[in-house]
């Protein structure tokens, strides 16, 4: 980079700090610089409002007035919130509405409470951004024929011969309706073809064609000895209705593969809107699609020509042979449900499913993706989207995006444990995630958005270190802006415990509210800094999407119940377990790719490691590149399988006697392209014996590791980041992390408390050892300059075991969130769950009782096992509040001769009480309620509370 270039782009964190501080983002989410260490330390420290975790802002029923509005922007600042996503919905049900009626989108009325909102939010310092239409995915009652979304589902019926088979037609259908999760009442059903075929089939010479039938109301036909499958074929129109669309946005789901009909309901929201109050660009930062959801949509007008133009052959003879039986979301449950396929022809079967979902994945692009980002271009806003699974490209399409998004749950297990044998489990981040930061990265991009901790299962029982735990597990994929899901709209005065859409009860009424700023201070120094800094990424890895699309199809949600392979996340994650770092890449990336000494180039990444995971389908033409690129020095380590077959059904035979060709050339480096098989269990032990054999250097050599252990690393013009992670929600774990030279080679190496915002030199920075406490995380920051006057970190031993615990009787206040008191006497500090009375308990728990200081101290106390958010008061002076990890106080210089008091204030959560409620729905619903019984949860200081 230009010198020039440089400081004019550093010049945005000096005297154009001002000004960055009121544009509604870098618009195009470029690499801003930063020119000196101090402008970087005092923006973590100080951030701006920017870097702050926005919410989704759920406009419940559109049941909104600008009183409640201005309220609820003023309690978002004063917790720290940074923006809003404007994100009107369905009103939820077992709710009191109040009375208060719902506007109606787009509607003027609703438009002048749009305008007054980002008014309002603008002098706040907000930052706003607008979801397109309202639910998902998007629709509107106003839409018609083409206009509205289609999906091609089949009915089959297995039959044993000989015999005389006789059904009507509507068995067909009633078979074949697709069990989506809000199916249009409207819908049309059109049986397009009949069919019998063999079970097993060997080749489309089989097929009984009985379509002449569909016109009479009956099928009828001779059966022959053997087993048979009679498939029907049924195109449902505007199959899909809006889920939990806000009135005026409910209706038909929009056709996203329709170009014209995706540009008109764009243009009809945009125009609505800015025909009366004048444009949205410097008002709105990024107009947002959510996860589209689109339970299958697979069809419109021109697919089969499409697909006979993009792929070379029709795709009808096969249409029906390539489909399972789908459910909600549109997801297979059942991959047997069609006639069974010879190897050859299963084969052929494959080929075409993947064309399929090629061409679809292409048409989604150039009619939706591409259109939106324009639109959202015209308006002059930014494009933001979850774009993954459900027809998009799960990598490509969130590299045009300016705010590429992601997704992080919180569901129970997360910090538990981390088993290789369910992805699913204790792990907050999604399938997507690894996809979408990838995708960022490829293009250049910082801000990585994430829709974090959504919550369905653990309302009400979300504690802040909950939170912290999954935000942290976004950070370990890549993610550096964080969208909490979510805040709803809720009136003062609606009744307890108010209008709840989904999430985590952001609410004030909330037990942790008054101490939710503390999270986002966190959160916001750590995105303040992640932004000015790239991931870094020295390996590549190509899942194999084609052979996945081939043998089950594109999967449509985040956390899908079959993935291929299975093992996908738990190579990167010991690849990061163990010092490497890594993006995914895709096939037409590699096609373009660079190839020079021995690297991998694209745009700004490049790697000296390509990892092909059960890949066996490639086109020749990226077998070449691969070919190139060990010629060139780099190594291909291809996981359980080596390419085999080429992708797609034209020309098959021919392609794949290139890409064989070609990888027998291959197979000459044998130093440089390698076979290994996938372990049976511990994946970081067999990716450290990968690093050991092959040469695959690691920038940081992590000791006395295990899976909760993580690591990423950043880097910019000036500095560079280790960022080491514990996700055990229960466990510290000491280790030792040793940085590679080029990491620490003319640099010093400094340590930033993201919680605090202070700084401290490292005693040893070629070989740091540090205890990683429940939900902890570190930045270690290799700077230029040494900063001698900031005091050095040292770690406080532990203590448990080692020091004498305060045995002595404890007395207890129970203050409860009904505004009920009351005192206890406690021989011993126990969990309150298990406290016969006090197992429904909300609210804030004081801990008294007194110590006696002596010529060797204390100098510290530490709170043992808390369960909740933590404030020690001592003699009257408050030493501050613990959320997570460990419950260290440093005491000694407000100790007095003789007797101290202590007083620790416990705030619980709010779930068991909620559990309690029995005549209230709402809360019944999420604890109670037949979907996910909450359990009852821990509580209170649990100790042992030690002094030393």
């Amino acid at each position: 980079m230009k010198r020039r270039t440089f400081l004019e782009r550093g010049s945005l964190l000096t005297v154009g700090a001002l000004m960055y501080e009121h544009m509604a983002w870098a618009f195009q989410n470029d690499r801003v610089q930063v020119a000196a260490k101090d402008q970087l330390y005092e923006l973590f420290k100080t951030p701006q409002t920017i870097y702050r975790p926005f919410v989704r802002w759920w406009w419940n029923g559109d049941k909104v007035e600008k009183e409640e509005l201005l309220r609820e922007l003023k309690l978002l600042k004063d917790a720290g919130i940074g923006g809003v996503e404007i994100n009107p919905i369905k009103f939820p049900q077992r709710t009191d509405d109040m009375g208060i009626r719902s506007l109606t989108w787009l509607s003027d009325e609703w438009v002048d409470v749009l305008d007054f909102t980002l008014t309002e939010a603008k002098k706040l310092g907000l930052t706003c951004d607008l979801i397109v239409g309202s639910g998902w995915p998007f629709g509107a009652e106003y839409l018609q024929g083409d206009e509205c979304a289609d999906i091609m589902t089949i009915g089959v019926k297995k039959v044993t011969g000989l015999m005389d088979f006789e059904v009507p037609i509507l068995d067909f259908i009633k078979e074949a309706d697709p069990a989506t999760t809000s199916p249009y009442a409207h819908r049309k059903l059109e049986i397009q073809k009949v069919f019998m075929v063999p079970d097993p089939m060997k080749s489309l010479d089989e097929v009984v064609d009985l379509s002449d039938q569909i016109a009479s109301g009956f099928i009828k036909v001779k059966v022959p000895r053997g087993n048979y499958a009679i498939y029907a074929l049924l195109k449902t129109r505007a199959f899909l209705e809006v889920i939990n669309g806000a009135p005026g946005a409910n209706g038909q789901v929009l056709n996203h593969f329709n170009k014209a009909a995706v540009e008109k309901y764009l243009n009809h929201m945009s125009d609505a809107i800015q025909k009366r109050i004048g444009p949205l660009k410097n008002r709105v930062r990024a107009l947002f699609v959510d996860s589209m959801e689109l339970e299958g949509a697979n069809w419109t007008g021109d697919m089969a020509d499409q697909f006979k133009k993009r792929r070379g052959y029709d795709i009808m003879p096969y249409l029906p042979l390539i489909f399972s039986k789908i459910g909600a979301m549109g997801n297979v449950y059942d991959y047997n449900y069609g006639t069974r396929f010879t190897p050859e022809f299963q084969d052929i079967i494959e080929r075409v499913r993947c064309d399929f979902d090629r061409t679809k994945v292409e048409l989604l692009k150039e009619r939706f993706v591409e259109p939106f980002q324009q639109w959202c271009k015209n308006n002059g806003m930014l494009s933001r989207a979850q774009a993954y699974g459900r027809g998009y490209h799960p990598l490509e399409a969130s590299m045009g995006m300016d705010l590429p998004e992601g997704e992080t749950w919180i569901k129970y297990g997360i910090g538990e444990e981390m088993p290789e044998t369910d992805y699913r489990i204790g792990r907050a981040y999604s399938m997507a995630n690894k996809f979408v930061s990838s995708g960022a990265h490829l293009a250049g991009k910082r801000v990585v958005s994430c829709e974090e901790a959504t919550n369905t299962d653990m309302v009400f029982n979300a504690s802040l270190q909950t939170l912290k735990l999954a935000s942290d597990q976004s950070l370990i994929t890549g993610i550096t802006h964080s969208v909490y899901h979510g805040f709803n709209y809720s009136p003062k005065n609606a009744p307890f415990p108010g209008w709840i859409r989904y999430g985590n009860f952001m609410n004030e009424r909330n037990t942790y509210w008054p101490f939710f700023k503390r999270i986002n201070d966190y959160k916001a120094r750590v995105s303040a800094l992640l932004q000015h800094a790239d991931m870094f990424a020295d390996i590549a890895i190509l899942p194999p999407l084609f052979d996945s699309w081939g043998k089950f199809g594109a999967p449509n949600e985040p956390f899908p119940s079959l993935t291929y392979p299975a093992n996908l996340s738990l190579i990167w994650e010991a690849m990061q377990q163990h010092g490497n770092g890594c993006d995914y890449v895709s096939d037409s990336i590699i096609n373009k790719a660079v190839i020079k000494d021995g690297f991998l180039e694209y745009g700004p990444r490049k790697y000296h490691t390509l990892f092909l995971v059960h890949v066996q389908s490639l086109e020749p033409v990226t077998a070449r590149k691969l070919l190139q690129f060990v010629q060139s020095g780099g190594k291909v380590i291809c996981v359980q399988n080596m390419p085999d077959k080429s992708v797609g059904l034209l020309n098959a035979d021919e392609q794949t006697k290139l890409v064989r060709n070609i990888l027998e050339e291959l197979k000459t480096f044998k130093d440089r392209f390698i076979f290994t098989e996938h372990p049976e269990e511990n994946y970081p032990a067999w990716y450290k014996a990968l690093q050991q054999k092959y040469d695959i250097k690691p920038y940081v050599t992590v000791t006395d590791g295990n899976p909760f252990i993580q690591q990423v690393r950043y880097s910019n013009e000036t500095v560079e980041m280790l960022l080491v992670f514990n996700s055990s929600a229960n466990y510290p774990f000491k280790v030792t992390f040793q940085p590679d030279a080029a990491i620490y080679e003319g640099r010093f190496g400094h340590y930033w408390d993201a919680v605090t915002g202070e700084l401290y030199r490292l005693e040893n920075d070629r070989q740091i050892t540090v205890t990683l406490y429940p939900a902890d995380m570190r930045i270690f920051v290799f700077e230029k300059e040494q900063r001698k006057k900031s005091p050095v970190y040292r770690e406080v031993p532990e203590s448990e075991g080692q020091y004498p615990e305060i045995t002595t009787p404890w007395t207890a206040e129970f203050r409860h969130i009904d505004g009920s008191i009351k005192t206890a006497s406690l021989t011993g500090l126990k969990d309150l769950k298990d406290m016969p009375g006090y197992q429904d308990f909300a609210g804030t728990v004081i801990y008294r009782n007194t110590l006696s200081k002596t010529t060797n101290g204390p100098s510290y106390i530490d709170l043992g096992g808390v369960q909740g958010i933590a404030q020690l008061t001592l003699n009257g002076k408050d030493l501050g509040v613990r959320w997570f990890g460990r419950y260290l106080y440093h005491v000694q210089p407000w100790m007095q001769s003789g007797t101290n008091t202590i007083e620790i204030a416990v705030t619980t959560t709010m779930g068991n009480y909620m559990k309690s409620l029995t005549d209230n729905p709402v809360a019944q619903y999420w604890t109670n309620g037949k979907r996910k019984p909450q359990p009852m949860r821990s509580m209170g200081l649990l100790g042992p509370v030690t002094v030393f």
